[in-house]
């Protein structure tokens, strides 16, 4: 039986949000700020503004600081919040423990106490479980918690949950991270507003935020949000001491400017994550993939066989994630459109039954 041939493959990439482009008024910005002189190092007019929007953006006076990317981001973030011999509990499947090739150990010295989730997320008991070392000389002295929003499974915590677990670890004398390279997805999941954002950041009791970019739109760039500003006072040293201090400051923040602006960050979240569902409901009838729950951010993960997977991946690149269940991951951007959808979808239609 002759297998069916594969249609056109879409214009735009499922591997992940990182593939895409960056937003037209993203590159409109970057090219007002690219005409005439700035002062560097963010003592420029464009940082000012876009540090007064992230006020606004939260309803308070909050401290920011823009750096390279993610990573980066992360390993400032907890160098503000950790002292010597201290640790930061968070999720096996966190990105700081798995992909940021031990960046938060060398650099700073610290221990990751990494707590198997199924889900990829905490609990406070799990939490409460991995603090019980403290006061004993021979362990890393556990003061931050680091979680993900949404996390690198797909999975949202609630509002609630994250003000149970920044009360328990409160409670414990930790402070919380909470790292958000797509924060655009999770506001626009749980109700694509403003308040939705402050309901599971800082009216939840996060101390510091890692707001993502450029999974949202943005050419590079992220932002470090703290929301108590006299935990950042440190951070503007330690941003250069983590090599993260970038001196034409003002093409990051033009960046955060213009996605900030009628909160477009959510939009394209929102776009992304509409796009994860379409492709959902237009999969999920295959059993062999066994699609059982609807996305609730903009990443899927299938179960897929070869030879249907590698024809697919040659076709249409998306990325392994559990070799071993031969599980992958599709993930859809801000600028996946209809058309691409269905392309996809028409692939891996024509994949399975050949």
């Amino acid at each position: 039986m002759a297998r069916a041939e594969l249609p056109v493959a879409p214009a735009r990439l499922f591997a992940s949000d990182n593939v895409a482009g960056a937003h037209p008024l993203v590159l409109e910005a970057l090219m007002a700020a690219n005409a005439g002189h700035a002062l560097a190092y963010g003592t420029d007019a464009y940082t000012q503004r876009a540090e007064a929007a992230f006020n606004d953006l939260f309803g308070r006076e909050v401290s920011t600081l823009f750096v390279y990317g993610g990573t980066g981001a992360n390993v400032l973030a907890l160098a503000s919040l950790l002292q010597q011999a201290e640790s930061v509990i968070c999720t096996n499947w966190s990105h700081i423990n798995v992909d940021e090739t031990g960046a938060p150990e060398r650099l700073l010295g610290a221990k990751l106490l990494d707590v198997a989730c199924l889900d990829g997320k905490l609990t406070p008991d799990q939490i409460r479980a991995a603090a019980g070392a403290r006061g004993n000389p021979h362990h890393a002295q556990p003061a931050v918690v680091s979680i993900t929003q949404p996390t690198e499974l797909g999975t949202l915590y609630t509002p609630g949950e994250v003000r149970a677990l920044c009360d328990t670890a409160h409670e414990l004398g930790l402070l919380v991270h909470m790292d958000s390279a797509r924060v655009g997805n999770a506001t626009a999941a749980l109700g694509g507003t403003r308040a939705a954002l402050r309901s599971f950041t800082v009216d939840a009791g996060v101390d510091v935020l890692s707001f993502g970019g450029t999974k949202a739109g943005i050419v590079f760039g992220e932002a470090v949000v703290w929301f108590d500003p006299a935990r950042a006072r440190r951070a503007e040293y330690l941003r250069k001491n983590v090599t993260q201090l970038h001196s034409k400051m003002r093409f990051i923040s033009a960046q955060y400017e213009a996605l900030l602006r009628d909160d477009l960050f959510i939009d394209l979240g929102r776009s992304a994550n509409s796009a994860a569902r379409a492709l959902y409901d237009a999969t999920r009838h295959h059993a062999s993939l066994g699609l059982s729950t609807p996305p609730q951010v903009n990443s899927i993960f299938p179960t897929l066989h070869d030879p249907a997977k590698s024809r697919l991946q040659h076709w249409s690149f998306f990325w392994d994630w559990d070799p071993a269940a031969h599980q992958v991951r599709w993930m859809t951007a801000w600028d996946v459109s209809g058309d691409d959808v269905a392309r996809f979808a028409a692939g891996v239609e024509a994949a399975l039954q050949a």
